[in-house]
């Protein structure tokens, strides 16, 4: 088997086109090959979303041999907060998210998962490689940056939990605008999808405890069946959506799991449900819950007995800032990217909770995937990540330059 260092130079000597040129004093095929090396070792290594300390120790590892500063005044338990640039100027942030999926690899991949039952199977690892390509770009024209960037890498995205922490350390304080990309397998290399206004929803989750009589399954007159209880729960629901929400507006709701009894000849004392609701709009997402509670408390009433519902709030839509989106439009052109409309996703991204502080941006970049997020044969063509790289670079750039403007 080739070294780590052999096999991303042959596949970056095969997949990188066009001419043999300088970026920024360096060859376009050794800035894939580092790119490639760094996500690969990330790949074979996952860890789970809080678990992230390897990941950390690599990460800080190659930022500090860039020369970049790592920020460690903002405090994380994992990932971490790095700068580029110098002075009193206006600060943005890039963020990447770090973590893996509890899921066993099937790619057959050189370089898959040595970890068991975890994988990289949405695309963090080529986030991470890709933010790092971008500190290496910004630190080699860091004097003619007109501020700073600041670069998170936040844990625990799959678990919503990391963007609260990031917020919590500070990191965000003095930010006046924040960009990240998430891959998209069903985008061709060399395109980016650009959206203003939502692009990703708020995901939220229910569990539904109904509560029932138990009884010989022989006798259910004696008892309250709260399986029926349930079924009919989960059938009504799915009229909310329907009949509560405009056909110019989307939401989805989703029973995914259904739990009770231990016995094919017992009648049980309660009916577990659980589910995930999704919208794009703050009223419809409030309209929505409001109405799943009265119809699972109706439906509950009509049988005689009474169930509860308790809501997992995560993380709100992904709502892209108008001029961020335009401008960004802009910068994908001039660095020879095509960018699209993309349909917004039901799919969450805890990104949305930056965007609640800062005007924010969030992109997806065409990555030519086989298969879709979250999947055990999830992969990235690594044509996409200096592409990447160069246009989160390029965005904190035009972000500074533009701040700086408008300031004078």
């Amino acid at each position: 088997m080739k070294s780590d260092l052999e096999q991303p130079k042959q596949q970056a000597e095969q997949q990188v086109q066009g001419p043999e040129h300088e970026l920024h004093g360096e060859r376009a095929e050794e800035f894939a090959e580092r790119l490639i090396t760094i996500r690969r070792h990330l790949h074979r290594n996952p860890e789970l979303s809080g678990e992230e300390r390897e990941t950390t120790a690599s990460i800080r590892s190659w930022l500090e041999e860039e020369g970049v500063r790592i920020a460690d005044e903002y405090v994380l338990r994992t990932g971490l907060v790095a700068e580029v640039g110098q002075g009193d100027g206006p600060v943005v942030a890039l963020r990447a998210d770090i973590d893996a999926l509890p899921i066993q690899e099937e790619t057959k991949l050189d370089f898959a998962s040595q970890v068991d039952g975890k994988m990289h199977a949405c695309g963090h690892d080529a986030h991470t490689a890709i933010l790092i390509g971008a500190a290496r770009l910004l630190k080699q024209r860091e004097s003619s940056l007109p501020g700073k960037v600041r670069l998170i890498f936040q844990p625990s995205e799959e678990k919503a939990t990391g963007a609260r922490q990031v917020i919590q350390s500070g990191a965000l304080s003095d930010v006046r605008a924040v960009f990240g990309l998430h891959n998209k397998p069903d985008l061709q290399v060399g395109t980016v999808g650009i959206r203003e206004g939502a692009l990703m929803a708020a995901a939220d989750g229910f569990v539904v405890k109904v509560e029932g009589v138990g009884t010989h399954a022989a006798v259910p007159e004696a008892g309250i069946d709260p399986i029926v209880v349930a079924a009919h729960i989960v059938t009504a629901l799915q009229a909310i959506v329907s009949r509560n929400v405009g056909a110019q507006e989307s939401a989805v709701i989703s029973v995914t799991k259904l739990h009770s009894g231990t016995a094919w000849n017992v009648i049980p004392d309660e009916a577990i449900l659980d589910g995930t609701v999704r919208t794009f709009d703050e009223k419809v997402r409030a309209r929505i819950r409001e109405r799943f509670n009265q119809v699972v408390a109706g439906v509950a009433a009509a049988y005689g007995t009474r169930a509860t519902v308790r809501w997992i709030q995560g993380p709100p839509a992904v709502v892209n800032d108008e001029a961020l989106a335009s401008a960004a439009e802009q910068v994908a052109s001039q660095i020879g990217l095509n960018s699209i409309r993309p349909l917004p996703s039901p799919a969450g991204e805890d990104f949305s909770f930056y965007q609640k502080e800062v005007p924010g941006l969030f992109l997806f970049l065409g990555t030519s995937g086989p298969n879709e997020w979250h999947h055990p044969g999830f992969d990235v063509d690594e044509r996409a990540l200096p592409l990447g790289a160069h246009l989160l670079a390029a965005l904190a750039e035009q972000a500074l330059q533009n701040v700086q403007a408008h300031q004078e």
